[in-house]
């Protein structure tokens, strides 16, 4: 058995090699055993590990010998692993990364007595190459030409293009505040720079390469990308988004002087970050090591010193062009204006420790294709591109539904939502452009579903899906809600009213509810996705939600007897948002639904919440059409006909009335007399209407009429007392004595009546 054991681990390589050069090792045995061999060498393992070279060690071995080698050989490659796996501790760790931080700016320093005799050395080496000084000349000369040639082939081809398309001044004849005219023009615009860069490229290599030799075009390639070709596209791409000679096309909210300022020194900052590159390039093409003059550190660390300084000196510019035009700026957004110009300054300071503490780990072929000014660059124009995304968001959301506050807090919260939704993709294209700088394959990640990178990518993208689902819903459904609630016309008189205004559609009572469950649901479904994407098994959270559940299933009884009861209210559509209801003796208008209960808000103030479950019944006053009558008491001598072609004029006239025509089902009539009292005749008319439109509709009947009748002279009864006094017929010839008896007389009269409790009223005394 133990032969086996062997046999098997030396073929598996559990035999011991020396790390550094893979010789074989020959180890002492100690015999389990203990006896008189305790200690003998075991045979050396044969160089070539062919099978019959590892039957003959084994046959040449003990039973003993070959226990005792196995266990030893298992011990060694134990002690192996866990030395391998052994993790330094945190203050080593700290220290070796403080370490590779200051190392570079401490060798720079050190270096920088001989950084300008190496640099001459690199230029002597280089004008060696071609000859000495006249070969350098010669070299420039070529270049030179080439350029020139390509740049006059650039210009006459793209003058063609202009005269035979006719695109110069296309647009001048276009609205000027148009935001499309504006894209248009700079779009096509950077549309021609780019290919006349096309052209200028394709005509330096069509040219170039004939004129220029393999070990001219090792310099000139390099010099013209660097120093020539990053520039210019730069240049076009500052153009495009400042529009530094063209105030009236400008996409970004700047003034001119900022406009300019920025534009030179993006094209300055691309220039000094091409001759770094150049430079460090040049050096080690001509013997010059990376690390031996240190002139690739000062050079980077001179573009991050010119981003701060433009940051700095442009700062009041940067933070008008960071806050935009649009009026529904947020706190957040007037935050990040303000910070903006100090975050570009991190972002520079971050970019340096990044670059030093990379050539501080020896890790400086990931800085040769200038990864780190990449990255800088998208950072610094990621609040940029947050700003762009509000202006395009600005011109692009759908218009407002209606009119009214809920009008409009669903136009801004729709615009919000678009707004961060844009951030969402914009910066998971950020994360994935910086990334491919650095060689970080995502696809790879996708494809190979093992290592934590692959479930934080994992988690990330499924967070990113379910944010812009959830604010995908969240927006629908939202419009939705605008349009059905301002679509029942609620003016802020309805709301005034006594009994609550108009009431909304079903989906407006409906929709609120949806929008929760379905929050809930997308929070749930993708919360546990990226849960398991992590690679943390769901199945106990689903198992526990599942205990839980049942729990409260049974301890809260009353609660699901609420739940269900509101979903059967709902099915019936016994009642809507906005609705005017009374639930025993609780009256009130509809204010808001939940999964549980409902609020009534009365027409005093006050705000009831019942449960669904404790509604006996419901009574539902403004559904479909509501009736009101009106009841005026006349004296005893008026015309009832009279009265019936008063009402029949008003109602003709609110029917012709633009603000009310149109909230009548039925005119205003009469019913004629209603009843006799002992102060008059009751007249009654009614009219029906649209429900929560019989108030305002109310209060104008009651102004005409009131104006009707005191132009046809009649007079709405009154309570009086009448008190007879014998004698009166020859009030004319009392004195002034008598007439002050009567009146007190009448007067006790008037008190003796209050008292009993019945009307009273001052009695008409002579004149």
């Amino acid at each position: 058995m133990y032969r086996i054991l062997l046999t098997l681990a030396i073929v598996c390589g559990l035999a011991a090699v020396t790390p550094s050069t893979g010789q074989a090792q020959t180890l002492p045995l100690t015999a389990a055993t203990g006896g008189a061999d305790a200690e003998s060498a075991a045979p050396p393992i044969p160089e070539e590990m062919t099978k019959e070279a590892i039957d003959a060690m084994v046959a040449r071995m003990s039973d003993d010998e070959v226990r005792a080698f196995l266990l030893q050989q298992m011990d060694a490659v134990a002690a192996e692993s866990g030395a391998a796996q052994a993790k330094p501790p945190l203050s080593d760790r700290l220290a070796i990364l403080w370490s590779a931080v200051t190392s570079p700016s401490i060798g720079a320093v050190k270096k920088l007595p001989i950084l300008f005799e190496r640099q001459g050395e690199a230029f002597a080496a280089f004008a060696q190459k071609f000859g000495g000084g006249s070969g350098v000349l010669t070299l420039f000369g070529l270049i030179a030409f080439v350029l020139a040639v390509a740049y006059a082939v650039e210009r006459v081809l793209r003058a063609a293009i202009n005269h035979r398309f006719k695109l110069e001044g296309e647009n001048d004849q276009d609205n000027q505040d148009s935001l499309w005219s504006a894209v248009k023009f700079l779009f096509r615009r950077f549309l021609r720079e780019i290919l006349g860069l096309i052209i200028f490229y394709v005509t330096i290599r069509l040219v170039g390469r004939p004129l220029l030799s393999p070990l001219q075009l090792s310099f000139a390639a390099p010099f013209v990308t660097s120093m020539i070709w990053m520039p210019r596209v730069a240049a076009a791409f500052s153009r495009f988004l400042l529009a530094p000679a063209r105030a009236d096309r400008r996409l970004v909210n700047v003034d001119d002087s900022t406009a300019g300022f920025l534009h030179r020194n993006v094209v300055g900052i691309f220039l000094l970050s091409g001759f770094t590159l150049f430079i460090v390039g040049f050096n080690a093409r001509n013997g010059i090591g990376i690390g031996e003059t240190r002139i690739g550190f000062w050079l980077d660390s001179a573009v991050y010193l010119y981003v701060i300084f433009i940051a700095w000196t442009a700062r009041d510019g940067l933070r008008q062009m960071m806050l935009g035009t649009d009026p529904d700026v947020t706190e957040f957004d007037r935050k990040v204006s303000h910070y903006y110009p100090f975050f570009a300054m991190g972002v520079a300071v971050f970019t340096f420790l990044l670059v030093s503490t990379i050539v501080g780990l020896r890790m400086t072929n990931l800085l040769l294709g200038g990864a780190h000014y990449f990255t800088l660059a998208i950072l610094l124009a990621a609040p940029v591109i947050d700003t762009a995304i509000r202006g395009v968001v600005r011109h692009v959301v759908p218009p407002m539904l209606g009119e009214g506050p809920v009008a409009e807090d669903a136009y801004r919260a729709t615009k919000r939502g678009y707004i961060r939704i844009g951030r969402v993709l914009a910066f998971g294209i950020i994360i994935i452009m910086i990334a491919n700088a650095w060689d970080a394959d995502f696809r790879t990640l996708v494809h190979e579903s093992s290592g934590i990178a692959d479930n934080l990518f994992g988690f990330a993208m499924t967070a990113v899906v379910g944010y812009v689902v959830y604010e995908g819903v969240s927006l629908w459904i939202n419009r939705r809600l605008a349009k059905e609630m301002t679509a029942a016309g609620m003016s802020q008189e309805d709301a005034d009213a006594e009994m609550g205004g108009a009431s909304g559609s079903r989906l407006s009572t409906v929709l609120p509810l949806m929008l929760l469950s379905a929050r809930t649901a997308i929070i749930v479904v993708f919360g546990l996705l990226a849960i398991g994407n992590l690679g943390v098994d769901i199945t106990p959270l689903l198992a526990g939600a599942g205990v839980i559940g049942l729990a409260i299933g049974f301890g809260a009884q009353k609660l699901v007897s609420d739940v269900v009861s509101g979903v059967f209210f709902l099915v019936d559509d016994a009642f809507r948002v906005g609705e005017y209801v009374e639930i025993a003796g609780t009256m009130g208008a509809v204010e808001k639904i939940s999964i549980r209960s409902m609020q009534l808000r009365h027409h005093r103030g006050p705000v009831h919440t019942i449960p669904y479950g404790e509604i006996p019944q419901l009574t539902n006053y403004s559904r479909d059409w509501v009736i009101m009558k009106l009841k005026f008491t006349v004296p005893f001598d008026t015309d009832p006909n009279k009265v019936k072609k008063i009402f029949k004029k008003i109602g003709q006239e609110m029917m012709e009335n633009e603000l009310f025509k149109d909230d009548f089902l039925q005119p205003f009539k009469s019913q004629g007399v209603f009843d006799i009292d002992d102060v008059g005749m009751v007249m009654r008319g009614k009219f029906m209407a649209k429900p929560g439109k019989q108030f305002m509709i109310r209060k104008e009947i009651y102004n005409k009429v009131k104006s009707e009748f005191e132009a046809a002279g009649i007079d709405f009864a009154r309570r009086e007392v009448r008190v007879a006094i014998p004698g009166m017929e020859h009030a004319e010839d009392m004195s002034d004595d008598e007439k002050k008896q009567l009146a007190a007389a009448g007067a006790a009269a008037a008190a003796s009546q209050q008292q009993e409790g019945g009307p009273s009223a001052p009695p008409k005394g002579p004149d």
